[in-house]
């Protein structure tokens, strides 16, 4: 009889503390994600991962950061993310030279930081989350050569942002393989996609061997502007390899105006991003401590959410997805 009524007081305490909402979680923690370009498409694809993890645990989140590649705003967006005392940010970093002493200070202050998308090694930040964007550009870079049969010239669009400048040496590995590829400029667009449009309209014009084969856009919003000076020139035989998966880069691919694009989960970065956050807040560890050498740290130094290369024959099935993931 006692050994029943102790069960039946433990099932009324599970329900109780049930009904009340019993957590770890509280819905005065609040989660930042900091970035630039925040409002294009990839970004969204973020915020609906942090929001969705949000959810799930039942806390508060916040987007942050410039609508135009602004590194120094994002920095600023940064110190005030920080000033809020959230339980920790998330930020993809445009400038690693600039944001280090925001994060290193963010760190000091006891506020957890892990960076997503773009990272900012010798930060005192606890990891990265995001593509291995070496790999992403051999990808990248072997599909190049095998569309142009290993001989011809190349244009990159780029910026200098530490992603970015991983996947153009992954692409420049490749390349050094195979002397017969030529990159005649790496152009960067200032976080603008009218530079590449621009450039593109000169290059399409250049004819005989300096003529351009091909060109590659390292970053999301380029690649269309590109395409469409390419249509605009009338010209052919011209091969565009694009950068994420936005709905207007998929459509290209599939009428065949861009050739394929390298595929990342800004979804998966920032879900599992305010979790691993989530879990380091819950579960107090030694924030100005470097883990990187240590054999038993608490979390990894980096987490491949991976890369993929799309093309017209599979551009349908994410197509799709992005179809049902908007309808949802």
């Amino acid at each position: 009889m006692h050994a029943t009524k102790k069960l039946a007081l433990g099932v009324l305490g599970v329900a109780i503390c049930f009904l009340a909402g019993c957590s770890r979680h509280s819905n005065d923690e609040r989660y930042i994600l900091v970035t630039v370009n925040s409002k294009v498409e990839y970004w969204q694809a973020a915020q609906a991962g942090l929001t969705k993890a949000a959810a799930q645990y039942g806390v508060k989140w916040d987007v942050r950061g410039p609508d135009t590649y602004d590194p120094e705003a994002e920095v600023q967006e940064f110190r005030a993310a920080m000033a809020l005392k959230p339980a920790g940010i998330l930020v993809s970093v445009a400038d690693a030279k600039l944001m280090r002493p925001a994060i290193d200070d963010a760190i000091n202050a006891g506020i957890p930081v892990i960076t997503i998308d773009s990272d900012a090694p010798f930060s005192k930040r606890l990891y990265f989350i995001g593509t291995n964007n070496m790999n992403a550009g051999v990808k990248g870079g072997k599909r190049l050569v095998e569309k142009l049969h290993g001989k011809g010239n190349v244009v990159f669009y780029t910026m200098p942002q530490p992603n970015l400048e991983e996947r153009l040496k992954g692409y420049k590995d490749v390349l050094a393989e195979n002397p017969g590829i030529k990159i005649v400029e790496v152009v960067d667009i200032k976080g603008d996609a009218g530079n590449a449009f621009d450039r593109t309209q000169h290059f399409v014009g250049v004819k005989g061997a300096e003529k351009i084969d091909a060109f590659v856009c390292l970053e999301a919003t380029a690649a269309k502007r590109v395409a469409e000076a390419i249509k605009r020139e009338n010209a052919t035989n011209r091969l565009v390899i694009a950068m994420d998966t936005d709905q207007e880069t998929l459509n290209l691919i599939k009428i065949g105006a861009i050739d394929s694009t390298i595929a990342q989960k800004p979804f998966t970065m920032a879900y599992y991003g305010m979790k691993a956050l989530d879990e380091v807040h819950h579960n107090k560890v030694d924030l100005s401590k470097d883990y990187s050498f240590d054999s038993f740290a608490p979390f990894p130094s980096f987490v491949d959410t991976g890369s993929t290369l799309v093309d017209q024959s599979d551009v349908d099935v994410y197509l799709k997805t992005m179809q049902e993931s908007h309808s949802k």
